[in-house]
């Protein structure tokens, strides 16, 4: 028999009791987290669903701007973005690439659908210690066409990333007004403009979606997801008209290639209602790629104010007839007054009729109704009526207000015809709405309604506001009907150059001197702002638009005021027409009898059809007239061409575009035998314009009908 020892039997009753207290602290253990649910102050139930549940960003779309017919101006949209993966070592015991394993081959071909060399591709892709690199723009804005050729190739490392962009699909349009987006900390934000003004409408609020997942990451079938939509930036519908402002921008192209002026801004406006249909100006910039914005940051028209020159005699003049002081056929003496000169060296045009001198924009004229019609004070309450010392509320940011300098006798006179006191383009709008719309001074705005796009709800509606009736409804017509003659009148400053065929127009150029610092003005030809303040049609205007444009380039032989009538001219006749505003009945005009022109210099002779309002054509390299068609005596009608020849090599003119009876009087005097085929107007000829030509040479011309 063994006996047991009594240390064993110890031993195994102090193991017992170990393994009591062990089993007793994991039931208190075990309790307690029943009871509390946490380990270590962490919340089981917490740490689990963190585990299990997964979240991520819905992202909202940016609002979109549209013009007031809803064409697109600015919009968020799909972007597709060219990436590459270099890093091997993220290959290493894969089956498969997932880096760009040969850079020679993947050069040759992105080389095919991106806009780089492919030894610039090949050296993006080798770059030392690259992980993923990208291909600065032309590996981004990629089209979905693009995109789709280069998943194709299937490129071991290539890959495209899709994203939104904010598109600005007509370039530089309204730039200033529209403004654009700036990226900061990985967030957009709206700068300049509509952009920056309705940053937080247009942005939208993103949205979340919340789901549970197994350790695979698959999403359980039994999981209760938690979605919290986006809400999309909301949509701003604008006044501006995409077709204005398109002839707006075109113009204002033209203009600033041919005189490389250092500022021109324009506005065009509906004087009823108040809306701002078009605003542009040089220089610009494009929203989206922001080429050009280190230029000019400021919207000129709203946020910049300067001496508006002789435009101001328009408020001057309305509120002359408004207090019955304007006698239009009394004379006053032109030249100096006060110790202000007119505008050709003080010297004036003798004793002149006061309309007179509102076509010639006589300084001196404005000078005496201001000081001796009016009188200083009420001319200063004119100038609050017409809201010129007070911005005007335009809903764009950071409108500037006016310098109104009226405080010694000669600052009051000065400020009469827009000298010394500065002005904003937008005040000058809004104050010529008055003149244009019988009295009724109207609030110009650009914002035509904000809307949800998600429910469809107007959020905020634009809408016409009378700011003032500074003049009445008979001041308005009769302002009106002056300020037609200077355009009508051949003493007027803006004889014929603002002149539109079928429409009556009325307005006012201005000429404002610019000042250099440490006193003065800068002299010289082009030293100036020049501008044009106008309205059509003259009887019921539906359009005013003011154009400036400072500091042109000018040949010997042109005027400021040329840069100017092209803006003005092109794009309101071109807007009435697009708006169906029917042209005003012409009148027939008197007939023309052709004086005798032989013996004449071609520049004599030119001069002579000029004023009589006909269009010579020389033709010939000599520059003595010894020939004509028409022949002396006969009669023509204004506009119609005189076809003079010189002495010297014959020559013939461009005739494109001409009839068949004007192509008639070349080829009579230059004795050439012309044949014709096709009706209408010449759209080709068989010799070159400026090439010399001799008796019998057969001319071809082709004619078209106009489309």
């Amino acid at each position: 028999m063994i006996r047991k020892q009594p240390n064993i039997n110890f031993g195994a009753a102090i193991l017992f009791i170990l393994f009591c207290l062990l089993f007793f602290v994991l039931v208190i253990r075990f309790v307690y987290i029943q009871a509390t649910g946490e380990v270590s102050g962490v919340e089981l139930a917490a740490q689990a669903e963190k585990k299990h549940n997964t979240s991520r960003v819905l992202e909202a779309s940016r609002g979109s701007i549209l013009d007031r017919n809803g064409e697109v101006i600015a919009e968020d949209a799909v972007s597709y973005k060219l990436v590459a993966v270099t890093d091997a070592s993220l290959s290493k015991n894969l089956d498969k690439k997932v880096h760009v394993d040969d850079p020679e081959k993947t050069a040759r071909e992105l080389a095919k659908y991106i806009d780089l060399e492919e030894s610039e591709i090949y050296r993006i892709l080798t770059k030392e210690d690259a992980k993923q690199v990208e291909f600065g723009n032309a590996g981004k804005d990629l089209s979905y066409e693009t995109k789709k050729k280069i998943e194709d190739l299937n490129l071991p490392g290539i890959q495209i990333v899709e994203g939104k962009k904010r598109f600005y699909p007509n370039g530089i349009f309204a730039s200033h007004v529209i403004g654009y987006l700036e990226e900061s900390d990985g967030k957009e934000t709206g700068r300049l403009g509509i952009e920056e003004s309705l940053n937080n409408l247009l942005t939208g609020t993103d949205g979340s979606m919340e789901y549970s997942k197994d350790i695979w990451g698959y999403i359980l079938p039994n999981s209760k997801d938690k979605i919290e939509p986006a809400k999309n930036g909301d949509d701003v519908y604008l006044t501006l008209d995409k077709k204005i402002q398109s002839f707006l921008e075109d113009t204002m192209n033209k203009v600033d290639d041919q005189y490389n002026p250092a500022k021109m801004i324009a506005i065009v406006a509906n004087p009823k209602t108040g809306e701002i249909l078009a605003m542009s100006q040089r220089p610009s910039f494009d929203p989206e790629t922001r080429d050009g914005i280190t230029d000019s940051w400021h919207n000129e028209a709203i946020e910049t104010n300067y001496e508006p020159g002789s435009t101001m005699k328009i408020f001057t003049l309305a509120a002359a007839v408004e207090e019955g002081v304007f006698k239009p056929n009394e004379e006053y003496k032109s030249g100096r007054y006060e110790g202000i000169g007119d505008h050709n060296g003080g010297v004036g045009w003798g004793p002149i009729s006061y309309l007179e001198g509102v076509q010639r924009s006589s300084n001196v004229a404005f000078a005496k109704l201001a000081k001796e019609k009016i009188g200083f004070d009420t001319f200063r309450e004119y100038l609050t009526k017409f809201g010129l010392d007070q911005p005007t509320g335009i809903d764009l940011p950071r409108e500037a207000n006016s310098s109104i300098v009226f405080n010694w006798p000669i600052e009051k006179i000065t400020t009469a015809f827009g000298q010394g006191t500065a002005l904003t383009p937008i005040q000058q709008i809004q104050a010529a709405t008055a003149v244009a719309n019988d009295g009724k001074m109207v609030r110009p705005y650009v914002i035509e309604q904000i809307k949800d796009p998600n429910t469809g709800e107007i959020i905020k509606k634009g809408k016409t506001e009378v700011t003032g009736t500074p003049i009445s409804a008979e001041t308005a017509k009769e302002v009106r009907d002056i300020l037609e003659t200077v355009i009508t009148s051949p003493k007027g400053t803006g004889y014929k150059k603002f002149d539109i065929d079928g429409y009556s127009v009325a307005g006012k150029t201005g000429t404002a001197q610019i000042p250099k610092s440490g006193g003065g003005y800068l002299t010289g030809k082009e030293n100036y702002i020049f501008s044009f303040l106008g309205m059509a049609p003259k009887d019921d205007p539906e359009l005013i638009m003011y154009v400036a444009v400072q500091q042109p380039e000018l040949k010997d032989t042109e005027v400021g005021s040329e840069p100017v009538a092209e803006i003005f001219t092109s794009v309101m006749k071109s807007s009435l027409q697009y708006m169906d505003i029917v042209p005003t009945e012409e009148k027939v005009s008197d007939p023309i009898e052709i004086p005798n022109l032989s013996g004449m210099t071609a520049e004599e002779a030119k001069k002579v059809l000029k004023d009589k309002g006909l269009n010579a054509i020389i033709i010939g390299e000599g520059k003595t007239v010894e020939g004509q068609l028409p022949d002396k005596g006969e009669t023509y009608l204004k506009g119609e061409k005189v076809i003079l020849k010189t002495n010297g090599n014959e020559t013939v003119p461009n005739m494109k575009g001409w009839s068949l009876r004007d192509v008639l009087k070349v080829a009579d005097l230059n004795k050439l035998k012309l044949e014709s085929s096709g009706s209408g107007y010449v759209s080709s000829q068989s010799i070159k314009a400026g090439s010399k030509v001799k008796e019998n040479d057969t001319l071809t011309v082709k004619l078209k009908e106009p489309e």
